[in-house]
């Protein structure tokens, strides 16, 4: 890589339509990688539990027990090898952060597997042209692209996932080298701060907030009738399949909005602000807090993943703000801190200058404000 230039990834997401041949081959392939995931990770434990230490073994190794491995591309079982090693690492790096692997089971929320783009004399194992996307076994796959991309991107990987609703998609990786963005300093003025809201999304520092899209709502109370008339029916009947089916494709009807309304804010508060001040709040546990609130249904931590790479690539500041600070409590006109603030109250008159409080707005601003100061302290001990 050149002095002054980074490395970035791009992935674009489209639907596939494989042959009946095809999609035989890609069910084997889910099944192998589940598999051969679950027999690592067992194999694994069983050797750390006779010798005390973490051995990984390659899949190489379970071909001649289960010959059937050999009917996929072997590039897919690399990828499950590198996957389990890599989820190991992560959970000894931080295991408050990452969970020790689990085993797969064929009921999971969707089936995928990867296979890498190797360079051969002939070219690379995994090539797009005008026809489609070519890779190893599964050969010329057609796929519908929205865009294409530049002539100076590598393909690096392709996952194939199937949904709940029997819908296959590929995810191809790119990457190129680019200029690295100019970093931006902050200041007060270019700097927001949000707080995460179950009402309205969140509440930015300025005491602004998104616009729900109303087809949001009228979609969850279409799911929520057709559970209600999917609950009334016999388990296993036509009539029972044929109603599952359409609530499914209803729950991914939602996701795809909630997505797309997550990327639509994101790139706009990333092209308006030079900083961006968020908490770093463990959504889960607020979730377990909250019992019967949709803290997980709005994405925010989506939310939040799609703004922070969106600043990082202008060269802008995403700042995490320590989650136990006493934001909500702490006026921030005085910095005085009202410990007997009840948690449902709205709006609040500050005991030590008199001040009259929104609780959103006001927490967004010492949000910003924290992270400001935070961002301040780390650049002088730098």
């Amino acid at each position: 890589m050149q002095s002054g230039r980074s490395s970035w990834h791009t992935v674009f997401k489209v639907p596939v339509y494989p042959t009946p041949e095809q999609a035989e081959l890609m069910e084997k392939t889910f099944g192998c990688c589940r598999y051969l995931w679950n027999h690592m990770l067992s194999d694994v434990q069983e050797f750390y539990a006779a010798t005390d230490v973490h051995y990984l073994p390659t899949p190489a190794r379970y071909k001649k027990g289960a010959p059937f491995l050999k009917e996929v591309d072997s590039q897919a079982l690399c990828a499950v090898h590198q996957s389990l090693r890599k989820a190991y690492l992560d959970f000894f790096r931080n295991p408050k952060v990452f969970q020790y692997p689990k085993p797969k089971t064929k009921k999971a929320r969707k089936e995928s597997f990867t296979v890498y783009s190797r360079p051969y004399h002939t070219g690379p194992s995994i090539r797009l042209t005008d026809a489609g996307l070519q890779m190893p076994k599964l050969g010329l796959l057609r796929v519908r692209l929205y865009r294409k991309p530049l002539h100076w991107w590598s393909l690096r990987s392709v996952t194939i996932t199937k949904t709940k609703t029997g819908k296959y998609f590929c995810s191809i990786t790119f990457g190129y080298e680019t200029k690295t963005p100019e970093p931006v300093s902050p200041t007060p003025e270019r700097t927001v701060g949000l707080n995460y809201s179950m009402a309205r999304f969140y509440v930015d520092s300025n005491g602004d907030s998104p616009e729900l899209p109303p087809q949001m709502a009228a979609a969850r109370e279409k799911l929520a009738r057709m559970q209600s008339r999917l609950s009334r029916m016999q388990r296993g009947s036509k009539n029972y399949e044929a109603q599952l089916q359409r609530v499914r494709l209803q729950y991914e009807h939602i996701a795809n909005q909630r997505r797309d309304f997550a990327h639509q804010q994101s790139r706009r508060i990333a092209n308006a602000w030079d900083a961006v001040c968020v908490r770093s709040a463990d959504l889960n546990a607020m979730a377990r807090q909250l019992q019967g609130g949709n803290v997980l249904d709005a994405g925010f931590g989506m939310f939040r993943t799609f703004l922070r790479y969106k600043l990082e690539r202008q060269g802008k500041q995403y700042i995490d703000v320590d989650p136990y600070a006493p934001a909500a409590k702490t006026c921030h006109a005085c910095g005085g801190v009202n410990g007997q603030l009840p948690p449902r109250a709205r709006t609040w008159v500050c005991p030590h200058c008199g001040a009259q409080l929104i609780r959103d707005e006001n927490t967004a601003r010492n949000i910003r404000d924290l992270g400001l100061a935070d961002l301040s302290r780390r650049s002088g001990a730098a």
